[in-house]
């Protein structure tokens, strides 16, 4: 297994990736499949690598297959620059179990890490995905919220958990 920064040209893995994600885990995302599919390949594009540089992700390929992503979204707005979003987390079935998601996660931290002024990782996983949340607090991540009613499902409403990664201050890291 091989993790990368996906580029433009991945949009259309990515997107597929994404699509199939939406379709099988349509619980662990605000969007929809149906939505989502109706967004021209540009927008897909930017979610991966944005011109600005407010947006980047990470692909798990195994044998040229992307078999997992993650994302990191930043702001241009002056008060929120210092944060990042984790966002579209997805390892496909069969590379569970594997670290693919491990992998993908500390790539998007160093990634955030290094860039300037950069201090926390919000995330948000619906409440119930017990791997996702172990994942994420293995990595780091401290939950800080519960948001009641985030999602609609065919089930009814269920709940987001919010959470945190701050990154270390890199003044006091070279200092230790």
């Amino acid at each position: 297994m091989r993790i990368r920064t996906l580029v433009a040209a991945d949009a259309p893995r990515y997107r597929q990736l994404m699509l199939e994600a939406y379709r099988t885990a349509a619980d662990a995302f605000t969007s929809t499949a149906e939505e989502r599919s109706l967004e021209p390949i540009s927008w897909w594009v930017a979610r991966i690598a944005h011109p600005q540089g407010l947006s980047v992700a990470f692909g798990a390929e195994e044998e040229d297959r992307l078999v997992g992503a993650v994302a990191l979204e930043y702001s241009a707005r002056p008060k929120i620059q210092h944060t990042a979003l984790l966002i579209g987390m997805v390892v496909r079935e069969p590379a569970r179990g594997q670290g693919v998601g491990r992998a993908l996660l500390a790539a998007a931290i160093d990634h955030a890490a290094q860039r300037p002024g950069v201090q926390i990782i919000l995330l948000t996983v619906t409440e119930g995905n017990t791997a996702a949340i172990h994942l994420y607090q293995q990595a780091g991540f401290q939950v800080w919220g519960i948001q009641p009613l985030a999602i609609a499902t065919p089930a009814g409403y269920k709940r987001k958990v919010h959470m945190a990664y701050r990154l270390p201050d890199p003044v006091q890291a070279a200092m230790a």
